[in-house]
């Protein structure tokens, strides 16, 4: 997983960072609230990690933001000094899916996380993933509309998987490109443009089929269920519950 960890002490910064990493984790940490915002808003991170005590803002100021900006609930875990019952309860208030205090026990840690990340996306270990009308099958690389095989290129097939598996969430050309590319710096953004509108037409995104592409100005784009129009409206409706 990519996580971004909110921590303005270095040393417990690069303690962290190495737990994670030792478990196959990419963490990038950050010393401010402005500088941990800025890049969970621009950048795909799988999970968060923050302080409560940091220099400009509270740990509980940065959760409401990323809770009032982020258009999906991604998993947050407070790693705090702070252990009064008042305080956790706060912040779960706020937001936060967990709350470990320091020193955090480091096989506890990553034992949270990694139940934060399979409560999070129960369909990331599945074989056949099925979104109403479509059938993507990640063992084959197959996807299939009605029934229906669809010709679909590798890099088009993972940009599908990747979208339908963050459905309604804003994604960045930034992220994709990151994440379905594998490049993590910015490159002509019409990649990620051309291959958005070759996928609203082979995959017949449109409200007959439940869903379509929404481009975002100047941000990115955004998979979003629909009311489906056509013959399998109710097993659109169904699957969506």
């Amino acid at each position: 997983m990519r996580i971004a960890l909110l921590e303005d002490e270095h040393e417990q910064a690069q303690h962290i960072q190495s737990i994670l990493s030792e478990r196959g984790h990419h963490c990038d940490s950050f010393p401010s609230g402005q500088s941990f915002l800025s890049a969970v808003l621009h950048r795909s991170y799988d999970l968060l990690i923050m302080d409560w005590q940091i220099p400009d803002m509270t740990g509980i100021e940065v959760l409401e933001h990323v809770r009032a900006q982020l258009n999906w609930q991604i998993p947050v875990v407070f790693l705090t000094q702070r252990d009064s019952e008042t305080d956790i309860v706060r912040a779960l208030d706020a937001g936060a899916d967990d709350y470990l205090c320091k020193p955090a026990r480091e096989a506890e840690l990553v034992a949270r996380i990694n139940a934060l990340a399979r409560r999070t996306n129960p369909d990331n270990e599945k074989e056949v993933l099925v979104y109403g009308p479509f059938e993507i099958n990640t063992q084959l690389r197959t996807i299939s509309l009605h029934g229906d095989v669809l010709t679909l290129t590798d890099k088009d097939f993972d940009l599908t998987l990747f979208l339908f598996q963050n459905q309604g969430r804003l994604l960045t050309r930034e992220m994709l490109l990151e994440r379905v590319w594998g490049l993590a710096r910015d490159i002509n953004t019409r990649t990620v443009d051309t291959h958005m509108s070759r996928l609203r037409r082979r995959l017949g995104l449109n409200p007959e089929n439940g869903f379509r592409i929404k481009t975002i100005y100047q941000r990115g784009y955004r998979l979003e269920a629909m009311k489906a129009t056509g013959p399998d409206a109710h097993a659109v409706a169904t699957e969506q519950a």
